[in-house]
């Protein structure tokens, strides 16, 4: 295997952990307020959700960025 090859899988791999980051933060938000029964995450009983939500959806959107596929430069 040559070594772009290699490269290649890792950043697929990569791109692939951050959608899964990414859905399960989106998850964790949905499924907990279809439980409560409530949409506002920012009041007081409901602050600790926002804790775990905000940095999976945060890293999820920051690391696709990162290893999202580059587009060829027009050179």
């Amino acid at each position: 295997m040559a070594e772009g090859e290699g490269a290649e899988f890792q950043r697929k791999a990569a791109f692939a952990f951050f959608v899964a980051l990414l859905a399960a933060g989106i998850l964790v938000y949905w499924g907990w307020a279809v439980m409560y029964d409530t949409w506002y995450p920012f009041d007081r009983g409901n602050i600790g959700i926002y804790t775990i939500y905000a940095p999976l959806i945060a890293f999820g959107v920051i690391g696709i960025l990162l290893f999202r596929k580059k587009r060829p430069s027009r050179a």
